[in-house]
């Protein structure tokens, strides 16, 4: 997929250069008040007439290639930006330390519900207390 970016790219900017370098070879409209009188036919490649309608249509068509290579570069583009949970997403899945030991079960609890330890008497004063 890159590759092709890159030569839609590449593509883009060379039809980019060949319109600029055909609108400067074009005689602007001033130019035809002179040709009218013979002075502009002998600087002329292709005749009096055929030098603005070739380059004219060429123009055309270099113009229609950078607006197709526009619209691919933005089809192309046009995906949606993938998220990630961040570096911790990666890690892989590590057994719960102290998961893998078996308490009494109590009976009629769920199997998966471990049974709680009774707390120590000092967690018990510190019960009631903010933490700082």
């Amino acid at each position: 997929m890159n590759s092709l970016h890159t030569i839609i790219v590449v593509v883009q900017v060379l039809s980019a250069l060949t319109i600029i370098g055909l609108v400067l070879l074009q005689h602007g409209k001033g130019a035809d008040m002179g040709a009218s009188f013979g002075s502009g036919a002998s600087g002329s490649l292709f005749g009096a007439t055929g030098s603005s309608n070739f380059l004219s249509k060429f123009t055309g068509v270099a113009a229609a290639i950078f607006f197709a290579a526009t619209l691919g570069l933005a089809f192309i583009s046009n995906k949606p930006a993938q998220t990630s949970a961040g570096v911790m997403e990666n890690l892989p899945v590590s057994a719960v330390p102290g998961a893998e030991t078996k308490s009494a079960e109590v009976p009629g609890a769920p199997a998966n519900v471990q049974p709680v330890a009774p707390a120590s008497p000092s967690e018990k004063e510190h019960a009631n207390q903010i933490p700082k």
